[in-house]
């Protein structure tokens, strides 16, 4: 399973990938462990004496520890692979996305076209036009007796608001029912 142009990358890939990393720090941890063991082991041999033995088994681990080095580069190499292709499969999920919102921007613009647009402002604005025309001459229409009626009108409404009711002019009864005097 490779990269084809355009096409999905499977999961698989990617799980098959994370699984060759998993697999290399397993190896890691158990030529480690093996490591601290032939390290035991050449101490012991000195004690001993077998300083030729002691020796082999120090080269031996030296060569071992090299494969770990290499080993700890594959494993970064697998990790950058795995998040460079994660992150290449969102690029392509935005790209996506992206053309999906152009073909919807495009279709709206067939829809509705500049020419449509610039008519309905065209449109809009004779109507605001023509609505001021008709505001202008109602205001204008107005002569100085109707202004002077209106103002009359106003200080009529003013006064009944300010008139106080009428005092009644009968006089007022000496006794109310159930009310006891004092």
């Amino acid at each position: 399973a490779g990269c084809q142009g355009g096409k999905k990358i499977p999961q698989n890939s990617i799980g098959q990938l994370k699984q060759q990393r998993d697999k290399l720090k397993q190896y890691q941890k158990r030529v480690t462990l093996h490591l601290e063991r032939e390290r035991a082991v050449a101490r012991q041999l000195l004690r001993d004496g077998k300083k030729e033995k002691a020796m082999l088994l120090l080269k031996k681990k030296r060569y071992q520890e090299q494969l770990l080095d290499k080993t700890e580069n594959q494993i970064s190499n697998l990790e950058r692979m795995v998040q460079d292709i994660e992150f290449t499969q969102i690029e392509m999920k935005v790209i996506e996305g992206l053309k999906i919102g152009n073909e919807c921007l495009n279709k709206m613009h067939q829809v509705m076209s500049v020419e449509e647009v610039e008519r309905i402002l065209d449109e809009t604005q004779d109507a605001v036009e023509y609505q001021k025309q008709i505001d202008e001459m109602l205001a204008g229409s107005l002569t100085e007796e109707d202004e002077d009626a209106i103002l009359e009108e106003l200080n009529a409404i003013t006064q009944e608001q300010l008139e106080l009711p009428e005092v009644p002019s009968e006089p007022l009864p000496e006794n109310i029912p159930g009310r006891v005097s004092v």
